[in-house]
């Protein structure tokens, strides 16, 4: 009978061993736990509670992910986008949205033109993640898919913030093998990040890391001699190597990304795919709104919205927050909402906000002109407007 005799089991991608064997028998091999090991939430772009589209920055369309752009003289625009099976790659992988970018063409380019996209990741969840971020042979491993309709290199970055400052850096190339994406076409980027001496995380709910995929980057924030794949002190003048202007000054650029895994270890598993219900509770920490979604006649009670009114101009109410979020929340609201109740007739509110504010709850004010009535109940809702809604923002 055959025997294949061997030391030590290893992927050919790998720099280090999956499985050993030792002369008494035994083996020791890497299980990689395959719940809750991606570190990026939404990594499949499954959740949009802020809407659709958008031509502007910041959070407002896809959750967790954010459009950060400067100097742009044409519009840009970040959507939640539904994938086809034509998206050959990831539709077979399970994936069915990505992180969409529409470029009208900028002119230029200007030294000072940015447009980066990121998610922020919590220090404690990196600093308790099972990566010993202070050595050079523990890893982490980046993978996600992107598109380009323009072919050419595009970069990845990190940095990692403490005590209120960021600290460090490290970039990598978004290529196809180190030539240009192929235009138009899904390519599946791999990359391994070792820790570094340098390298400290609080333990706490701030922003430790910072993940970034980027478009475009102006010669303020570039050399020709920077150094990919190592940690540096941040440096705001040299993030990334002089980029190609190309996609940045194109009309109808496109841009997107999906399938975006941040792992402990020196390869890239699986993708960690997550209930849509499980993946919004996650999100949820961050940022939750009321209604989540209009009902068809446009009236829709708000949460907890039963409440006594306080006097003619006001009523108080709580709003629990499931599940809790991250932090003390900001709060907004848009469009129009009414008071309605035993005498209180469809009664225009002019005016919301927080009295008191915590992570599991905030106890609200709501206020009119006039007609409600002290000690009468009264039911919150939308006031027949689709895209009325309350927002609590604890984003990092």
């Amino acid at each position: 009978m055959s025997q294949l005799k061997v030391n030590a089991i290893r992927h050919t991608g790998a720099s280090s061993d999956a499985v050993t064997l030792a002369t008494d028998g035994t083996c020791t091999a890497k299980i990689t736990n395959r719940s809750n090991r991606n570190l990026i939430i939404n990594g499949a772009l499954q959740c949009n509670q802020y809407g659709s589209s958008s031509g502007s920055s910041g959070y407002k369309t896809v959750d967790r992910w954010q459009m950060n752009a400067g100097g742009a003289n044409a519009a840009l625009t970040q959507s939640h986008h539904a994938l086809t099976s034509s998206d050959t790659g990831p539709w077979e992988k399970g994936f069915r949205n990505s992180y969409h970018i529409l470029n009208a063409g900028q002119s230029g380019p200007d030294a000072g033109d940015y447009l980066e996209l990121y998610q922020y990741i919590e220090a404690q969840n990196i600093s308790q993640s099972g990566w010993n971020y202070a050595s050079s042979s523990s890893k982490l491993t980046i993978s996600f898919w992107v598109k380009s309709s323009v072919a050419q290199k595009f970069y990845g970055f990190l940095y990692t913030k403490q005590g209120g400052s960021i600290q460090k850096m490290y970039s990598f190339e978004v290529s196809n093998g180190g030539s240009n994406l192929t235009a138009d076409t899904w390519t599946k980027i791999t990359h391994t990040i070792p820790g570094d001496s340098s390298l400290a995380f609080d333990n706490d709910n701030t922003l430790g890391l910072g993940v970034g995929i980027f478009p475009f980057q102006g010669t303020d924030l570039t050399t020709s001699g920077h150094s990919l794949n190592t940690w540096a002190a941040f440096n705001a003048a040299n993030k990334l190597p002089d980029y190609t202007s190309t996609w940045w000054t194109t009309s109808n650029a496109t841009f997107e990304f999906t399938g975006v895994q941040l792992e402990v270890g020196d390869v890239a598993t699986d993708f960690e795919h997550r209930s849509y219900g499980d993946e919004l509770a996650r999100c949820k920490r961050y940022y939750q709104q009321f209604p989540e979604s209009p009902t068809s006649d446009n009236y829709t009670p708000l949460v907890s919205s039963c409440v006594a009114c306080h006097s003619t101009q006001e009523a108080y109410w709580a709003v629990d927050f499931r599940p809790s979020l991250r932090n003390p929340p900001s709060f907004s609201h848009t469009g129009n909402f009414r008071a309605n109740g035993s005498g209180v007739s469809s009664v225009s509110i002019t005016s919301m906000g927080i009295y008191h504010n915590g992570t599991s709850s905030s106890f609200m004010y709501a206020r009119v002109s006039s007609g409600m009535v002290a000690g009468v109940p009264v039911i919150l809702s939308t006031h027949n407007d689709a895209t009325a809604c309350i927002k609590f923002d604890s984003e990092l």
